[in-house]
């Protein structure tokens, strides 16, 4: 019998069990993990950004979980000899009107407690990314890069020297919630627990879904995002991180360039719908999940009021061309041969039943559950904090 079973192996899970047992080290703890491997989706994809929390809604869990888990992450990353670069960023107006925009970022980055933001004229721009192209930016030093697998690993060797157990390999089936009780039904065994915690990410729905009867108000909805590289010849074109001012109505942050931990610059992604969950590629598809996600009456909301947005993304995503156009927006020497085919991820975008593309992080808690029904970027950023944030709730039920 385990006092807490967490479904997922990914950052979020491991950090939530870590601090688990860092508080309680008495509590029996597994991760269960349905691939064979650690941080095998979206943490296993994601471009290594260590995000400053300059983004999110002051107060918001985001801006929160963020700043406190940027500083515990590299606290931790101290501690544990995990290499990375505070390397700093610079997001960039490229037209007039985007200005106000970048006010807004300044005075919010401010609100959130960053310091060192300074606003840039182009020719101080020039001085920390010589071939950017821009009208005004912003300088935001506490950005950096990491290879968060490696912090996964970590994550997961303090575990087990506390005692926690991780399982791969094994998928959830079934879970059963009873009086004092949840039985818990992988394709391998069968678990007992009082408490289940679901850090599950692209499928996070359908393992609160497992967990009650009626329907959720929340579905995961799979973008995926594409990479290219920079050829290593044209790789002094980026020194460290570029970013384009954000589109405020939309969850994603635009096509950037990022130049990665291990060396080597990459630049995208874009966001396109993907038609299976964990659909790396253009061609995979999977018909029951694609029908899933289209028949949900908030993605048919957002796709009605983002239809425009969305069909760029998908041109730029089949012309090489559009997208080469969307990079010189921010470097105009960026050529089409420059770049080469890079990498994907796959983000798990909660979307409620009105179509509200959920923007926070988003836990829902149930009698013998808790759930994370949306941990999309800055959660490996955050994770020792959401990690800490679920772990009280946790807690708190023992």
């Amino acid at each position: 019998m385990n006092d807490i079973i967490i479904i997922g192996g990914g950052i979020v899970g491991l950090a939530t069990a870590l601090q688990i047992k860092r508080q309680r080290p008495g509590l029996s703890v597994t991760v269960i993990e349905k691939e064979n491997r650690l941080a095998a989706h979206q943490t296993g994809h994601n471009s290594g950004v260590i995000h400053s929390g300059l983004y999110y809604k002051p107060g918001s869990l985001k801006a929160t979980n963020c700043i406190r888990g940027y500083w515990m992450l590299l606290e931790f990353c101290e501690q544990e000899n995990v290499p990375y670069e505070l390397c700093g960023k610079i997001v960039v107006a490229t037209k007039p009107e985007e200005v106000p925009l970048l006010d807004n970022l300044y005075q919010r980055g401010q609100q959130n407690g960053l310091e060192g933001l300074k606003k840039l004229t182009l020719s101080e721009m020039h001085e920390i990314e010589p071939h950017v192209r821009g009208v005004e930016g912003m300088w935001v030093p506490q950005t950096g890069i990491i290879d968060y697998v490696q912090v996964c690993e970590k994550y997961a060797e303090k575990l087990r020297e506390l005692g926690g157990e991780i399982r791969l390999g094994e998928k959830v089936t079934q879970i059963t919630p009873g009086n004092t009780l949840s039985v818990v039904v992988t394709d391998r065994a069968t678990y007992e627990t009082k408490l289940v915690i679901n850090c599950a990410g692209l499928y996070s729905d359908k393992i609160a879904q497992l967990t009650q009867r009626q329907e959720i108000d929340v579905r995961i909805i799979p973008f995926r995002g594409e990479y290219f590289k920079i050829r290593p010849e044209k790789e002094y074109l980026v020194r460290n991180l570029i970013y384009p001012v954000p589109d405020p109505n939309f969850p994603f942050l635009g096509v950037h360039f990022t130049r990665m931990v291990h060396g080597g610059v990459e630049a995208g992604p874009n966001a396109v719908l993907a038609f299976q969950r964990e659909g790396y590629r253009k061609s995979d598809i999977n018909l029951k999940e694609m029908y899933e996600t289209l028949s949900w009456p908030g993605f048919q909301k957002v796709a009605a009021k983002y239809w425009e947005t969305g069909l760029g993304e998908m041109y730029r995503s089949f012309s090489k061309s559009a997208f080469t156009k969307a990079l010189q927006e921010l470097i105009p020497e960026i050529q089409e041969n420059d770049l080469m085919e890079g990498g994907s991820g796959v983000r798990a975008q909660a979307c409620d039943r009105t179509g509200g593309l959920l923007d926070d992080f988003a836990i829902l808690e149930t009698d013998r559950a808790i759930h994370i029904c949306n941990a999309p970027s800055p959660a490996a950023t955050s994770s020792l904090s959401i990690g800490l944030t679920v772990s009280e709730k946790a807690l708190a039920r023992f």
